[in-house]
């Protein structure tokens, strides 16, 4: 038997954040096929992680100051190009294309092996606790654009 070591968070390498997934029963459809709406789970669970390799705590940055910050999901854009099946391993890959003012864009992935099944740009807001929009701090900015 061969053992593998893959980090429980992914791992950010040329500024590409990686986490590797099973697709199990719960996740697909009659079809066996990867139901559409979990691809939203894989990628949000990628996000959290490439924040926690980032060394961004989401609780913390919403208990700092007096506003507080948090990230909302703005807008998606999802092409689904091949389905992922029941016992797959796909990789979730996230970068960060833009990060400044009160919104990031990252660009997300969804691979089995080197095949392109899912391909999403995520528009984030910068919110403070109350939902309102605010600036995205430039030290956290450096920190996404990978110059921290």
């Amino acid at each position: 038997m061969i053992s593998v070591s893959i980090p429980l968070s992914g791992e950010i390498i040329d500024g590409v954040h990686s986490l590797t997934q099973r697709v199990y029963y719960e996740d697909t459809d009659f079809s066996g096929a990867v139901y559409h709406a979990r691809y939203l789970h894989f990628m949000e669970r990628a996000r959290t992680d490439y924040l926690r390799c980032l060394g961004v705590e989401q609780s913390a940055l919403f208990e700092t100051s007096d506003e507080g910050l948090a990230f909302m999901v703005h807008r998606m854009e999802i092409d689904f190009k091949a389905p992922a099946r029941m016992d797959d391993i796909v990789t979730v890959r996230t970068r960060t294309e833009k990060a400044g003012g009160a919104k990031m864009i990252l660009e997300q992935e969804i691979l089995r092996d080197d095949r392109l099944l899912i391909a999403a740009r995520v528009v984030i807001a910068v919110v403070n606790r109350s939902g309102r929009p605010r600036r995205l701090p430039e030290t956290l900015a450096s920190q996404f654009l990978g110059q921290a």
